[in-house]
């Protein structure tokens, strides 16, 4: 009889780095299902916005497309209602109640976090636009579907711009100050955003001043007016993605 059939044999060692992350993001995708009230909100608030100004007069808009305007401009809001305000939110309690704390102790590493709760938020985010493109059809947007890979690219660029800037609030502020300064910066991208009603066009200079507006700017060159995306928009949405990923990862704090 063979003495070491049946013998445990201990095999420590970190588990391959591709294994930590997606178990890190199966994870945030799950905790971010058990938050029912954050998806509502998500979702709820976007979606009154594109029935509320797209359907009706309740706003003055610089064209009479109404759904051309406000469906893209929507979809650019959901995506920052998610990456940014959301995220920074759950991310500074999380800190605040000592979970990142936890993880640090983990073999996640500090780009390995920031790295997952990104592509966990491009996935909810997907699923998100998804839904609210559905329910802009059936209202009676038709988009340019050629134009659909710029689109994505852009909305991809603007999901990591949010969320270093998510994750850079939430780890140099307090979880109540974080609530406020990401429910603030919101309420101020969503009134020059505009999303829902015309706002004051700054030229350029507003490309890099306000990336949502930048964002909704692009999805209505390339999915109502089947146009390329401008080049200032492109440039705009990378330094703000770079800047705040690099930012993020910098000064990132688990405690």
């Amino acid at each position: 009889m063979n003495p070491s059939a049946g013998t445990f044999t201990p095999a420590p060692g970190r588990a391959p780095l591709r294994t930590v992350l997606l178990r890190q993001i199966r994870m945030e995708l799950v905790l971010t299902a058990r938050r029912g009230e954050a998806l509502v909100l998500a979702m709820g608030v976007p979606l009154l916005v594109l029935l509320g100004a797209g359907l009706t007069r309740a706003t003055n808009l610089p064209t009479d497309d109404r759904l051309g305007y406000v469906v893209p401009g929507v979809l650019a809001l959901t995506v920052m209602s998610t990456a940014f305000t959301g995220q920074a939110i759950t991310t500074g309690y999380e800190r605040g109640y000592g979970v990142l704390k936890r993880l640090g102790a983990s073999p996640l590493t500090r780009p390995g976090l920031l790295l997952a709760k990104t592509v966990a938020i491009l996935c909810l985010v997907g699923l998100q636009l998804i839904a609210l493109a559905a329910v802009g059809v059936i209202a009676g947007w038709r988009p340019e579907l050629a134009q659909l890979p710029a689109a994505l690219a852009v909305t991809v660029l603007a999901t990591a711009a949010y969320c270093g800037l998510a994750l850079l609030i939430a780890s140099v502020l307090r979880p109540e100050t974080t609530t406020a300064a990401a429910t603030l910066i919101y309420v101020l991208m969503l009134a020059a955003g505009g999303i829902m009603f015309a706002a004051p066009d700054l030229g350029t200079a507003g490309h890099f001043l306000l990336p949502l507006a930048a964002h909704a700017e692009a999805l209505r060159a390339t999915l109502t007016e089947g146009a390329s995306v401008p080049a200032s928009i492109w440039l705009s949405l990378t330094v703000w993605a770079a800047a705040a990923l690099t930012a993020a990862a910098r000064w990132f704090r688990w405690e």
